[in-house]
């Protein structure tokens, strides 16, 4: 029984490492390729060099599109992860009448097609008149992420003891005051991992953004612009920002998501 279990996990270790290579070894060519001298990607590989990425950091039109990454990433973070609070409160709090309906309609966003949610999104901002600008771009990401917010928070208080706001109002606390000093205290740490989280989300996301942007396009629309219109080794080099910026928020995330017991360890 015990070399029967040793060979599951062998087998499930080997799983794990497949998966990983399949998922990670195009985003390692394409690193290997951005510091490559040669204008295409081929093998063998010439010399080592930082030319292209000397060429997007002198690009204005990168700049543009990272600043308006960076504007939307930030306030579609606070925004989503505000919305996700409320609504995994909520749930948390109150029992009403339809309450699971709530729930399936308020995470249902990231389970529609992204080219249906950007038209929709594009068809309704249209009719208000705020397509093509930076504010539409903002909307339409924290409808998308809003879902993920909650679904973190809401796992975080599912582990509180509902006690715990009883037993500070019985001590004199108020409602805002147990929910200053008692809720947000506990979720903190689901409350900034959806921070991180859904700022990734926003970094990474190009369809719907493609849709409702305009001419204020975020980097990951600008590089399917750049490989709609040429061949180019600095779309490598362009393409490596967005992924450590979201790779790096998301090992933030997942560290302040960890357990006590799992940091002992």
């Amino acid at each position: 029984m015990g070399n029967e279990n040793r060979i599951i996990n062998i087998l499930l270790k080997v799983h794990i490492a497949l998966c990983l290579l399949f998922i990670f070894a195009p985003i390692a060519g394409s690193f290997v390729f951005s510091l490559n001298s040669d204008r295409f990607p081929s093998l063998p590989l010439g010399e080592f060099s930082t030319e292209w990425y000397r060429l997007i950091w002198e690009d204005p039109l990168v700049w543009q599109g990272f600043g308006n990454t960076l504007v939307v990433g930030l306030t579609v973070a606070v925004i989503a992860t505000l919305l996700g609070f409320g609504g995994a409160y909520t749930d948390f709090r109150y029992n009403f009448t339809g309450k699971s309906f709530y729930v399936a309609l308020a995470l249902l966003p990231p389970t529609i097609p992204v080219v249906i949610l950007g038209l929709a999104m594009l068809a309704f901002l249209s009719r208000v008149n705020l397509s093509g600008t930076t504010i539409s771009v903002i909307i339409a990401h924290g409808v998308m992420c809003s879902p993920f917010a909650m679904a973190i928070i809401r796992l975080r208080l599912s582990q509180m003891d509902p006690d715990l706001e009883a037993a500070s109002w019985n001590m004199g606390g108020n409602q805002w005051q147990t929910l200053r000093y008692v809720i947000i205290p506990f979720a903190r740490p689901a409350i900034f991992a959806a921070l991180f989280i859904t700022m990734a989300v926003s970094f990474d996301e190009f369809a719907v953004a493609w849709f409702v942007s305009g001419l204020n396009e975020t980097l990951p629309v600008k590089i399917l612009g750049f490989l709609q219109g040429q061949v180019s080794p600095r779309i490598n080099a362009i393409g490596s920002l967005p992924f450590l910026s979201s790779m790096t928020l998301i090992i933030l995330a997942q560290l302040l998501l960890r357990s006590p017991e799992d940091k002992k360890s």
